[in-house]
Parts: structure tokens; sequence; C-alpha cells
């Protein structure tokens, strides 16, 4: 006989929360993994685009959160503004460090920094930017509430996040697939929705502007873009380093397969499209 006292209380039993601690520090072994920088730098488009998005002015006070290498960090500062720029990677701190010193771009004050707890003081910054960085710490809410929070009423958050159906979103399913992400952990493609933005921010914000936009990643063939991604990408390599040699290669051919769906090159060169949503909230 079921015991059906027994089998309510199992289903009534409490879902773990997250261990968001111990998955940051896996996270960031795997962003300071490889390098980075290599793929980084080709996304400086992004950064720019997303600064005139943002509409920076020049002496705005201006927050890099999730920076890596700098892409959005060096765009406000070529547009006059003191940026500081912060990541929990500090190899990631220092590529960006050594870019601003070989274009001479001043004003810029590079820190070690968590943006699920951010050091700095309420309503500190003109303008806060993230470009596919924050949307990968584990803990959105609070990603958002620290956003929101350094940033002054009438100030701007600007963000580029990729969408689930987009390219890389495609990638972070297929990695699923192979190496399952933690328990309770949502995918950072999420970002990519107006939903989850709303969700997030609806509340603290005077208007919200969204539109989807591409990237373009361009590279000699899918062969060449595995042997990048899995040299010097973080998840990637750390995805390759979890497996036997038998899901290695399943791995490498679910990728390579991917890209060659969405490969719009016509054998003239890798040329992918990955969609992403460019973000603007104006801070209520």
């Amino acid at each position: 006989m079921t015991d059906l006292s027994s089998a309510s209380a199992v289903a009534a039993a409490p879902v773990a929360a997250p261990d968001f601690a111990a998955i940051k520090t896996r996270q960031k072994a795997a962003w300071a993994s490889g390098d980075y920088a290599v793929i980084g730098t080709t996304l400086q488009i992004v950064g720019e685009a997303l600064c005139e998005a943002a509409d920076l002015r020049a002496g705005q006070r201006v927050l890099d959160v999730a920076a890596g290498n700098g892409n959005a960090t060096l765009a406000a500062a070529r547009r006059w503004c003191e940026v500081t720029s912060t990541d929990y990677v500090p190899a990631l701190l220092e590529r960006g460090r050594e870019r601003a010193a070989a274009e001479r771009l001043h004003g810029i004050d590079f820190q070690e920094a968590d943006v699920e707890a951010l050091p700095f003081d309420d309503a500190s910054f003109d303008a806060v930017l993230s470009t596919f960085g924050c949307m990968f710490a584990p803990n959105p809410p609070r990603v958002a509430a620290e956003m929101l929070r350094v940033c002054r009423p009438g100030g701007r958050i600007a963000m580029a996040n990729w969408t689930p159906e987009g390219f890389i979103g495609q990638v972070f399913k297929m990695i699923g697939k192979h190496v399952p992400p933690p328990a309770g952990v949502t995918s950072p493609a999420l970002w990519g929705l107006d939903s989850r933005i709303d969700e997030l921010f609806g509340g603290a914000a005077a208007q919200v502007s969204a539109q989807k936009r591409h990237f373009h990643f361009r590279y000699r063939s899918p062969e060449h873009m595995l042997e990048i991604f899995r040299g010097y990408y973080g998840p990637i390599l750390k995805a390759f380093a979890a497996l036997d040699a038998q899901g290695q290669h399943a791995l490498a051919e679910d990728f390579v397969a991917l890209m060659k769906r969405f490969d719009i090159g016509r054998d003239q060169g890798l040329v992918i499209p990955s969609e992403y949503l460019e973000i603007v909230i104006t801070r209520r």
C-alpha cells in the first residue's frame, strides 16, 4: 500500500536554492581559462553601437559591468566619459588595461568587482553598460537590483544580450545538452527576451527601448571557429575538458553542424549572424 502522507511530504519538499557562491567560483574559473580577449576584441563594434544607443555625453560617469576585455569601456572612453571598468576576472581587466594604454585612452578606472555586489554608492553613475557580460551572472534579480541601485535617477542602463533563438543562444543550448548546467540556474539567453527585461527592470524604469540586432561572426571556416572557441572561449573550453574523447567528438560535431546551419558565407569564409537584444533603460 502506498503511504500517501509520505508521498505528499516528498512532493511538497522544498527545492534547495542554488549555491550561487559555488556556481560563481566555477564560472570565474571558466572565464579565466583560455584567453577570452582573442574572441572578445572581435565584438568591439557592439560596444560602439551600445554607447551610441545610450547617447553617452562627454564627462558622464559610466560604469561597465562584467566588462571582459573592455569593449564598452573603450567605446565610452572614446566619447570622453569618465569610465569605471569592472569584472570579477582580473586577467580580463588586464587585457582592457593593455588596450586602453595602446590607444592612449585616459579617464578609465579598472576595478575588480562582482556585478551582484557592486562596491559603489547608490546613484553613482550616469550610465551603466554591459555587453554580453552581466547576462552570465547566476542570480539575475540580484544583478538587476545592483545595476539599478548604482544608476542615478534619469540615468541609463544599456545592455547587449544574446537571444535564445540566435546563434550564441543556440550554442548555450548545445553545450547544455552535453554538459548540463547547475540545477536551478536559468539560461543566460533569457536576458535576450523583452519579457525578461520587463520582469527585472520594468518597475524601476521610466522607459525601456529594445531592438533586435545582429553581430556577424567571421572566420575562415567552421573548423577554424571551432579551433578558436575551443582554445580561447572559457565555457566551450571547459565543456570539452569535462567530456571524455567520445563526448568531445560528439560536441565538436554538433558545434560544426550548428555553425553550418547559421552560415551565410556561401563558401567564401564563414559568416554567422548572431542575434542579440540591444536594451536601453531610463531609470525612474
